[in-house]
């Protein structure tokens, strides 16, 4: 069964939302890359666990050991989806974001950080807090990628700690980067890799072990399992040795008058009570994606992306990016503009006409898109804005039926223009006027308000 037709594998599929002027529609998720839904798997084996739920660790109830069991179990999950060594940690944390933080404050002193302007802010802004930075241009190829690299680390000094950040799968424009080759090239010098996998770990096997790679980080809400937990997996050493991530209860061994004894890993940087549903989650997630299997994931999409971006790049008005223009290897992730329509504007109108989720902005990658739909004389204070696209993103569930609906949706736009009125707020973003869609009674049971009224001032980003 092709991972099309699997519609049922996530909850909320099927799901019908209102559009303005009356009616509804079938709801195309196109936003996969934001955050996907939860897999039906994932929420039942929550529901199993939710009546064992009790605290971990310290517990002496029958309640509180099934919790502890589950949670530490987690790990194990985790480790082997990723393909990790044995002797690798997994700490849980609340997404890639904060394992990346994480790994920034755990780094020797004085260590060198290379990077790329290609980064989610995730993977850029960490490091210009903590270290030293050196952020690469966009390359214009892989290979241009790898010589920049090793021209750096060749540069680097050799007294002092290494580090290569980078990511695994574009987020805007979805190329997987090659990195088994960067992982080869930065230990050739020594150095340390870390791979961004947030949007890589949902679409494609990450094998640890086999492309030695020293830590991935990863979020659980782009992997189907959207309650809240994240991961950092791989060595230990520098772990081991830093303080606390977060200091406080079950990070410690003993407290006295005269300080602390930290205790040792994972709980060394998991202080405060964990996030246990979220940690099952991420590792029922796992354990369901390995069996679908990310062989036949990784086809499927490729299948559906290839399909989505030919029919993006058919219509008339459409303009897609690239970073590098032709290359194979790409997640399901499609970046566009259409002419003389602001895309925050193009994303309302897909929503409010059509019942099409995409996403709308810059995607946390400012300095990519700068790159990509800026121009190069973009850059902070030149009194523009940064520049923003749409994009659309696949994943479990999404079908040719969705890609056509897009499509179809894209044509009407760019030929006749909306169908609706549409007024743009003072931050940018776009709703429509007047708006006549009701959100669901659990929201507000009294009212329902208008969807316009409770997204107004509501920022566009994400991954």
């Amino acid at each position: 069964m092709v991972i099309g037709s699997r519609g049922s594998l996530v909850v909320g599929a099927g799901l019908d939302v209102p559009l303005v002027g009356g009616g509804s529609a079938r709801y195309i998720n196109l936003d996969y890359a934001a955050s996907a839904p939860a897999l039906v798997e994932v929420w039942d084996e929550i529901q199993a666990l939710l009546p064992w739920y009790s605290s971990v660790h310290r517990g002496a109830g029958f309640r509180s050991q099934v919790s502890t069991a589950a949670y530490e179990g987690a790990r194990d999950s985790v480790r082997s989806f990723l393909g990790g060594r044995s002797d690798d940690t997994v700490i849980f944390t609340r997404n890639t974001t904060d394992a990346i933080n994480l790994l920034a404050r755990c780094l020797p002193r004085k260590t060198t950080v290379i990077t790329t302007l290609v980064e989610h802010h995730a993977n850029l802004l960490p490091w210009r807090r903590y270290h030293s930075a050196v952020e690469l241009p966009v390359p214009a190829s892989p290979a241009e990628l790898l010589a920049d690299v090793d021209e750096t680390l060749a540069r680097a000094p050799e007294e002092q700690p290494v580090l290569l950040a980078v990511t695994g799968a574009s987020n805007v424009t979805g190329e997987v980067w090659p990195i088994a080759e960067l992982a080869k090239l930065a230990h050739h010098y020594g150095a340390r890799i870390l791979v961004d996998c947030a949007q890589l770990a949902p679409h494609r096997a990450v094998d640890i072990a086999g492309l030695d790679l020293d830590w991935v980080a990863l979020s659980g809400h782009k992997m189907y399992a959207p309650f809240g937990t994240g991961a950092l997996v791989g060595r230990t050493d520098w772990l081991a040795t830093s303080d606390p991530y977060l200091a406080g209860g079950g990070s410690v061994d003993v407290v006295s008058a005269q300080g602390a004894t930290w205790t040792s890993l994972p709980d060394r940087h998991e202080g405060g009570s964990p996030n246990v549903v979220g940690a099952f989650a991420l590792a029922a997630a796992c354990r369901a994606l390995q069996g679908i299997g990310m062989v036949t994931v990784a086809a499927e999409e490729d299948r559906l992306g290839t399909l989505l971006r030919e029919r993006l790049a058919g219509i008339p008005g459409v303009v897609t990016y690239q970073t590098w223009p032709g290359y194979p290897h790409r997640v399901g992730i499609a970046a566009f503009s259409v002419d003389g329509r602001d895309h925050h504007e193009v994303a309302t109108i897909l929503s409010a006409e059509h019942g099409i989720g995409v996403r709308s902005g810059s995607f946390c990658a400012h300095p990519l898109l700068a790159h990509l739909a800026g121009g190069g004389d973009w850059r902070p204070g030149c009194g523009r804005d940064v520049p923003g696209a749409i994009r659309a993103s696949l994943g479990l569930g999404s079908r040719v039926e969705d890609i056509d609906r897009l499509a179809t949706a894209l044509l009407e736009i760019t030929q006749r223009g909306p169908r609706w009125t549409y007024r743009t707020l003072a931050d940018g973003s776009v709703v429509p006027e007047p708006d006549d869609r009701r959100l669901p009674s659990f929201l507000s049971p009294a009212s329902r308000p208008e969807v316009a009224e409770l997204l107004v001032g509501a920022a566009a980003g994400g991954r």
